[in-house]
């Protein structure tokens, strides 16, 4: 039993087809150039006092004179100064918080919890140093201690 009353050929599909097939080959490359575009364009750094610089931007491959340097590692040597001049306690909660206002930073949290720990065996002791060992980014203070007294 047949349902169509027009015969149907392979070749009397039309242009539309054609259309839509270049369309379904070409519309992914542009969306993904677009968007890559799009997110070089992008002031990641949150300062909009500085100008946005792109891979293509000649100015970029020049040195600058100013190193700019990664929001982690401030953190790091600003907790650091803290410990020697205050003690591990207040650096460790100084550290906590910063994880909870800035959540992008948890990713190095625990690698400077553990130079912390390190840095105040050397600068309390480790018996002393272990006695302000708390769960900030898991125990990564503590290891830190332990490697740097064993």
């Amino acid at each position: 039993m047949k349902h169509s009353t027009t015969p149907q050929t392979r070749r009397g599909r039309g242009p539309a087809r054609r259309i839509g097939r270049s369309l379904a080959l070409v519309l992914p490359v542009v969306l993904v150039l677009s968007g890559t575009l799009a997110v070089t364009r992008v002031n990641w750094s949150g300062g909009s006092s500085s100008p946005v610089l792109t891979a293509s931007d000649a100015s970029a491959s020049k040195a600058s004179s100013r190193v700019v340097r990664a929001p982690h590692e401030v953190l790091h040597d600003r907790l650091l100064t803290e410990l020697r001049e205050e003690d591990p306690g207040v650096a460790l909660t100084h550290l906590q918080q910063a994880v909870d206002e800035r959540p992008s930073l948890a990713r190095h949290c625990a690698s400077i919890a553990r130079s912390l720990g390190r840095a105040a065996v050397r600068v309390y002791g480790p018996t002393r140093a272990q006695s302000y060992s708390r769960p900030v980014c898991d125990t990564s203070f503590a290891s830190g201690v332990l490697a740097a007294h064993g």
